[in-house]
């Protein structure tokens, strides 16, 4: 085991049936809304699922561990977070069913064909790209900045890749619910369910998780709010709360 981690990681036990993620120590990790992501996917044992910005592939093993569906194609454009993806697939012994793709979604039909995938998921970057504002850290830019994956790229690859009926599940920052919706609607992907979070009672929502349908008819429902004080913000509880039974 050790000789797949590397100077500057660290081994985060998740203490859910031995599985393990590698993370770097002070870089950009996974965090609590990857998680609540994860368990808001809902897939079929025969279907076919890919995400979009899959990071160190936290997202794609919970939601495999979950829900074992026939696939996931995992797409993560950064090299450095995409040999962090192959190396935890590989320690959770996913390798049969995960694929981890070292590319940006903008170059799927390299890889798949158009209406191939059942369900996608993305924890995208949420923030408009601002040079003044972002500096030039790439690494903090193409994880929190939509720089290389702006809403229009977002939804217009999801579209072409999902058959009709197909799922996308994602998570987003609340400011910009508006610009989601009708962005959603201009490319065949119909809001189904919505739910926000919030860090507490009294404060307005940060982020709200999503599922929209290919094809789908106009009817929406909101859920119930989660408020992530409950959560502890630890990621290993929140993992514990949500997959243990």
């Amino acid at each position: 085991m050790n000789q797949i981690i590397k100077d500057g990681e660290r081994l985060d036990d998740l203490n859910l049936d031995n599985l393990k993620i590698i993370q770097k120590v002070g870089g950009y990790g996974f965090t609590s809304d990857s998680v609540l992501l994860a368990n808001f996917v809902s897939a079929k044992h025969n279907e076919t699922c890919l995400e979009i910005g899959a990071g160190c592939g936290i997202i794609s093993i919970l939601v495999n561990y979950k829900e074992r569906p026939k696939r996931i194609y995992a797409f993560e454009m950064q090299d450095s977070q995409a040999d962090l993806l192959q190396r935890n697939v590989q320690l959770c012994n996913m390798q049969e069913q995960i694929c981890p793709i070292n590319d940006k979604i903008q170059n799927w039909q390299n890889y798949l064909t158009a209406g191939q995938i059942d369900v996608i998921f993305s924890n995208p970057p949420y923030f408009k790209f601002d040079e003044n504002v972002c500096g030039n850290i790439q690494e903090k830019i193409f994880s929190r900045f939509d720089k290389e994956l702006p809403l229009d790229d977002l939804f217009f690859h999801t579209n072409k890749l999902l058959k009709f009926g197909g799922k996308f599940y994602f998570v987003y920052d609340s400011s910009r619910l508006n610009e989601c919706l009708i962005k959603l609607k201009e490319f065949l992907l119909m809001p189904k369910r919505i739910y926000f979070v919030h860090p507490n009672q009294s404060k307005n929502s940060t982020v709200f998780l999503c599922e929209a349908v290919k094809g789908g008819k106009d009817s929406l429902k909101i859920l119930p709010p989660l408020f992530t004080n409950n959560l502890d913000g630890d990621y290993v509880q929140t993992i514990q709360k949500l997959y243990k039974k």
